[in-house]
């Protein structure tokens, strides 16, 4: 996974056995918040219905805070030495989040993004143990970060549902 480069190499503390498996479990958090950017989109250009103009207006905010996440944690693997994953095929690979076919109505859209804001924090959950092995804080704060937005945009969105 690591570029071979004529770059002087990475000491930052933490081995390089390590950045790769944190690398490793953040290309999957990227490609599931990348997933869940592009069907937030797609909700918000497709939703219809008595709720249009609150859900338009709220998936907005959610898929711009989405694009500045998936620029954070593709820097966070680049800053540990790898490449991040930028494909279409490589975030089918990597996701956990599947895409949805056609346009769902707006309660559907709804289920659907809480399930993919707690896909998220699932994703964001499992790379604690190797970034809390290796002390890396920088990646743990990244961590507890993204679990915070995806924790409670997903009981935002979930109150819609009651």
């Amino acid at each position: 996974m690591a570029r071979k480069s004529a770059a002087q190499p990475i000491d930052i503390g933490i081995t390089a056995k390590d950045r790769e498996k944190i690398a490793k479990g953040l290309s999957h958090l990227l490609a599931d918040t990348y997933t869940l950017y592009l069907k937030t989109h797609n909700f918000h250009w497709n939703v219809t219905g008595p709720m249009f103009q609150t859900l338009h207006l709220m998936f907005e905010t959610q898929y711009n805070e989405l694009a500045l996440a998936v620029d954070m944690i593709a820097e966070r693997i680049r800053a540990l030495g790898f490449p991040a994953p930028a494909t279409y095929a490589a975030f089918v690979k990597l996701s956990s989040i599947s895409e949805t076919e056609g346009v769902p109505d707006a309660r559907k859209m709804i289920q659907l993004l809480v399930e993919g804001q707690e896909a998220v924090a699932r994703t964001a959950r499992k790379v604690f143990p190797a970034a809390e092995k290796a002390s890396d804080e920088p990646t743990a704060d990244l961590l507890t970060q993204r679990l915070q937005v995806h924790e409670k945009t997903a009981w935002m969105l979930r109150s819609l549902l009651d």
